[in-house]
């Protein structure tokens, strides 16, 4: 039954939760060091970070020590699945994030290429977000979902730890799927579906007027946080009603609301469904930048979907390559790689197809292990952004180089080229050997 309590409870722990902070609707975005983006480029990015590590035995094919072509080489075992797809991919390995100071998660800094840790918030925005607000604009240009257990999925339906807007604003990650399906498919939806988007849609409403009205009474020193709430209901009261517009693209491409949402018998049903909402709303132009991110942004996280008991923490003291547990999970993210290039590649786009303007980058939110220094940060990147990049290479860099200059380099693949992304002229010294895109990589 539908109550008022129980809707506030539901608006509060999963709706408004994601909503504020600018979770849903994007800040301005503006600085000197990028540039502005050319017309005709590129239309979306996809970000994919596994927790615990991507270590490069897990990575780099058998007797590649040098950077060279992939075509017929033998993937290792964990990759398997991407083997089909060797002229569509590079292959990274020799760019080090130091810096991050990453131990059990870099956190922010895995995309903000700065430092991070646990309870540390974000010292600058991150990668995902500053090509969101540079690529085509789109009702919602930045989504974010995070797979993790199905107790922390239901418990803490939205989560901070990976992306951010600017210094000290992180940026919510949605991990019910329920939540997530009701506030992007609601409006057109039927039944249960539809009567709790209305409901909620009632609250809100309501929760922003009220809101608007209370801050006479507040501290100065209190105004900024509180407007700040009162901002978020507006946003996704605005998010809502343009998404009532755009039924008809909307209807065109979402999932079907099946059992996996609703009764899910393990976690990789709701990481499916999570992925089912991601891939819809790029297809449906939706969104055009996406941030999956597995294990959450932590180093928690489990698959008992896959039938591997071991969970989060304790998989990152295991061996990656020849561990049967690790391939099952690379192995499962792999195919969703695969899910997403396929469900991409059957949407026609301009003069090819919609993975014909996009860019997958796959990599962790912890370089190569728990416990790293941050020495070795292995990528791989799917698909050629517009034709930007090159692929079907392995190639290895010499260790000198940060993950900060992938970044630059997929901006200036946007056409909105930096010397350096996040790292001023002082720790570029230190932890850059030169500046501005990786040339190895760009056609």
């Amino acid at each position: 039954m539908i109550t008022r309590r129980n809707m506030l409870k539901d608006v509060m722990v999963g709706g408004v939760g994601a909503a504020l902070g600018s979770s849903l609707v994007p800040s301005a975005f503006a600085t000197s060091e990028i540039g502005t983006p050319a017309v005709g480029k590129p239309k979306r990015v996809i970000f994919f970070m596994q927790n615990n590590g991507f270590h490069t035995d897990t990575c780099i094919p058998k007797g590649m020590r040098e950077s060279a072509s992939l075509s017929d080489a033998k993937l290792p075992e964990s990759i398997k699945p991407l083997e089909p797809y060797l002229d569509k991919i590079n292959i990274i390995n020799g760019l080090h994030g130091r810096h991050t100071t990453p131990t059990h998660s870099a956190y922010y800094g895995a995309l903000g290429g700065y430092p991070g840790g646990e309870h540390r918030a974000p010292s600058a925005g991150t990668i995902d977000h500053t090509l969101s607000n540079l690529l085509p604009q789109t009702i919602l240009p930045h989504l974010r979902i995070g797979m993790g257990d199905l107790s922390s999925m239901e418990g803490q339906p939205s989560v901070a730890a990976l992306s951010a807007s600017e210094a000290g604003k992180p940026l919510y990650m949605h991990c019910n799927p329920n939540h997530l399906y009701q506030t992007l498919f609601g409006s057109i939806a039927d039944g249960e579906v539809k009567r709790k988007y209305e409901a909620k849609s009632r609250i809100f409403k309501e929760v922003e007027s009220i809101a608007a009205k209370g801050k006479n009474e507040l501290l100065e020193s209190d105004l900024t946080r509180y407007e700040s709430y009162v901002e978020g209901f507006s946003e996704i009261n605005d998010l809502r009603g343009k998404l009532s517009a755009y039924s008809e693209s909307l209807n065109k491409f979402k999932p079907e609301h099946s059992e996996k949402y609703l009764s899910p018998e393990y976690e990789t049903d709701w990481h499916d469904a999570l992925l089912d909402i991601g891939i819809a709303a790029l297809r449906s132009g939706l969104s055009n930048t996406l941030t999956i991110a597995s294990g959450r942004g932590d180093v928690w996280g489990s698959w008992e979907g896959l039938g591997v008991k071991t969970t989060g923490h304790f998989l990152g003291h295991m061996e990656q390559e020849g561990n049967p547990i690790w391939h099952k999970i690379r192995q499962y993210n792999c195919r969703m790689l695969v899910k997403l290039m396929k469900s991409l590649e059957s949407v026609p786009e301009g003069n090819g197809t919609m993975m014909d303007n996009t860019l997958i980058v796959y990599t962790s939110n912890n370089a190569d292990k728990q416990h790293t220094d941050g020495s070795t940060w292995p990528f791989i990147l799917l698909g050629n952004c517009s034709g930007a990049f090159k692929t079907g290479h392995f190639v290895q860099f010499d260790g000198s180089r940060p993950i900060n200059a992938l970044y630059s380099t997929i901006l200036d693949a946007v056409g909105a080229p930096c010397d350096r992304y996040n790292m001023d002229k002082t720790n570029a010294t230190k932890y850059d050997s030169s500046f501005g895109p990786l040339r190895e990589l760009l056609a």
